[in-house]
């Protein structure tokens, strides 16, 4: 279904040139890349769930004297769970051999709740620096929340992984919804189940939420090229949300080992896995991923996972390896490039 009025174009309710938004990728990415997307005419974005308000702050002020156009900022609206400590001692023992292998004490390691949800604080800062767009991830926060940020002017766009989802996110006040194929890059969005198996591909998700709700619909997932994006706006998209093609682009701090995965053949195998944050993302295979299984029923709730693994992590990179890290990717990194990110816009651009 083709829309037919600009209501419907994002890029008529932005006033950006271009129907290509940058997917915010939390830990590969800071201003620098926002602010070179929204220049070269797309819509550039700032991942926030990770930073505090004071780091938060300071990156709003260096994307807003690198850019004067629109850019959005995302954070997550999940529900922190409650701490389990008998689920947290299963996690701590399925890893209990690698923290062995790096001469890692366990109870070293602290808990703490990880990734926050859109709060207080987060709403005073959208009043502060006014973005065009504010997106988030897992849902929507609280109406009063909700309320505030539309009072700031910004545009409300969600990610629904299912039609129940979109339909859900119209009702309770998205401007945008963005359709998150399974083949997408990094969490996934879903947040009304936890069951996998109602998750499907962008090229048959996309067209079953342009028919069921009457807000514009963003695609995202598996969208490399100009072809692919032309292809979403034929079956109704708005806009296309890429991620994975960015993740080589100058303006990236996607570390040396994640950029050599990213260029070799092990970014065609890439699964859904729960092992480093306790929330379903896609990335690249690897140990820790064919050791534990890519689901692991010991890991926490989301994010509660991180904690314990994160250590391995930095064990494991210290000597160069990329066995215990999220090597985040969708399951096409072929448009990746070694490039500027606003040559990357002109490249995606249909």
């Amino acid at each position: 279904m083709v829309r037919p009025s600009n209501e419907f174009r994002i890029i008529d309710m932005l006033g950006i040139e271009k129907p290509i938004i940058q997917a915010p990728m939390a830990g590969v990415q800071d201003h620098h890349l926002a602010a070179a997307v929204s220049n070269a005419g797309g819509l550039g974005s700032l991942p926030c769930a990770m930073l505090t308000p004071d780091a938060l702050s300071r990156e709003l002020e260096a994307l807003n004297a690198a850019t004067s156009r629109p850019y959005n900022l995302n954070f997550f609206a999940h529900t922190p769970p409650e701490p389990d400590p008998e689920q947290e001692t299963l996690w701590r023992q399925a890893l209990a051999p690698y923290y062995a292998k790096f001469g890692i004490d366990p109870a070293s390691i602290s808990s703490g709740p990880g990734r926050l949800p859109f709060n207080e604080e987060s709403a005073t800062i959208v009043e502060t620096f006014r973005p065009a767009v504010v997106s988030f991830h897992f849902g929507l926060p609280e109406p009063r929340l909700l309320e505030r940020v539309k009072q700031a002017g910004a545009k409300v766009f969600s990610t629904a992984t299912t039609v129940e989802e979109a339909i859900w996110l119209e009702q309770h006040g998205a401007d945008a919804v963005i359709a998150q194929g399974l083949e997408a890059g990094g969490h996934r969005g879903i947040f009304l189940t936890r069951d996998l198996t109602t998750q499907m591909g962008t090229f048959a998700l996309l067209p079953q939420i342009v028919d069921a709700v009457k807000l514009p619909v963003i695609a995202a997932g598996g969208i490399a090229d100009a072809q692919g994006v032309q292809a979403t706006l034929t079956l109704g998209a708005s806009a296309a949300q890429i991620g994975t093609a960015f993740l080589l682009c100058h303006e990236t701090t996607t570390r040396p080992l994640h950029r050599q995965a990213l260029k070799s053949s092990a970014a065609r195998h890439t699964t859904i896995t729960n092992l480093f944050s306790g929330g379903p993302a896609r990335g690249i295979v690897n140990q820790v991923i064919r050791d534990l299984g890519p689901i692991a029923p010991q890991a926490p709730a989301f994010p509660l996972a991180t904690n314990a693994i994160t250590p391995l992590r930095t064990a494991a990179e210290e000597r160069g390896s990329g066995d215990f890290s999220p090597l985040w990717s969708g399951q096409n990194a072929q448009g990746c490039r070694e490039t500027s990110a606003g040559d990357m816009v002109k490249v995606l651009s249909p």
